[in-house]
């Protein structure tokens, strides 16, 4: 059973979002009304996922952010952003927050996401204690357009990243997240040739892929994902082979386009997480680094006896 706790100062948004996530089947729901009853709850009892407004009274959302990512590091926080508060939002995933919803996507996009997130936290625990002694690490894919082998290879790299120290493990969880991103942006618009348009709404979008996925010069194309991972950083380079990517085609407010164009969210995640997003090979790879956090020695050892 995953517990989840709903924060909003809003009765009907707080319960609109409750109710989405109770359709998920092993889900409780509990609620807070703003930032301090969140933490009250959770010294009470500690969430598996935390889903949060920004904007509120008393303790806002960053500040909540702030403050679990101080004391509560592990636990994942998924943000509901209302229209004008997208800088905020940005500012969130930059200080530990592992994903955002707009709210007038909840409800397409929030149970996707949190079922995502807790699906990349539930990682095997046994495992990961292993992979705290790992040196080196080198993994190459050879995938078909097929986002239902994403999820694996996720979970394959994630375990590889327990010998990266990072700080905690929310922050594990959000490169594993960001690497997903990378994956469905090479996919959608390398491979399927989906333009980066903002007149393109996330409808649009949709159909677009499920065209292209029936085209056979877009079947044939493959994503290549080449990880090497070790205590000191690691670099996830995804090639496909279509046309190339270029970023420069992207709004210029990127943070207010993705509000209302669920599509462009991966844009605005990478380098909210990643110490270095570059498009290479003339935009057909696009390449992730992460550097290992300024973490003791002691801090490493308690992680992972906690695991």
């Amino acid at each position: 059973m995953a517990n989840i706790l709903v924060v909003d100062d809003s009765a009907i948004d707080r319960t609109r979002a409750g109710r989405l996530l109770e359709k998920e089947q092993g889900v409780r729901v509990t609620y807070a009304v703003d930032g301090r009853a969140a933490l009250d709850e959770i010294q009470a009892r500690i969430p598996d996922l935390i889903v949060t407004d920004l904007q509120m009274p008393e303790m806002n959302g960053l500040e909540l952010v702030e403050a679990i990512k101080r004391e509560y590091p592990s636990i994942p926080v998924v943000l509901m952003t209302a229209r004008g508060s997208e800088d905020i939002a940005a500012e969130a995933l930059r200080k530990g927050a592992a994903s955002y919803v707009p709210k007038s996507r909840l409800g397409d996009q929030l149970r996707e996401t949190v079922h995502r997130i807790l699906q990349a936290a539930g990682h095997d625990r046994m495992q990961s204690r292993l992979m705290h002694s790992l040196e080196t690490c080198h993994l190459r894919f050879r995938l078909r357009n097929d986002e239902q082998m994403f999820e694996p290879l996720v979970a394959q790299l994630q375990g590889m990243l327990r010998c990266l120290p990072l700080g905690d493990e929310a922050e594990r969880l959000r490169v594993c997240v960001a690497v997903k991103h990378a994956l469905l942006i090479a996919m959608h618009h390398g491979n399927l040739d989906i333009p980066l348009d903002e007149s393109l709404d996330d409808a649009a979008v949709a159909a677009l892929i499920a065209q292209r996925m029936g085209l056979a010069e877009c079947q044939h194309r493959m994503l290549t994902v080449d990880a090497k991972i070790s205590p000191d950083s690691a670099t996830v380079t995804i090639r496909h082979e279509g046309t190339p990517i270029n970023p420069a085609m992207l709004p210029a407010n990127l943070e207010a386009a993705a509000a209302d164009h669920g599509w462009l969210g991966g844009f605005v995640f990478l380098p909210s997480v990643m110490d270095e997003v570059h498009y290479a090979d003339g935009g057909r790879e696009i390449v992730l680094v992460k550097r290992a956090a300024n973490v003791a020695l002691e801090d490493l050892e308690v992680t992972a006896a906690m695991e």
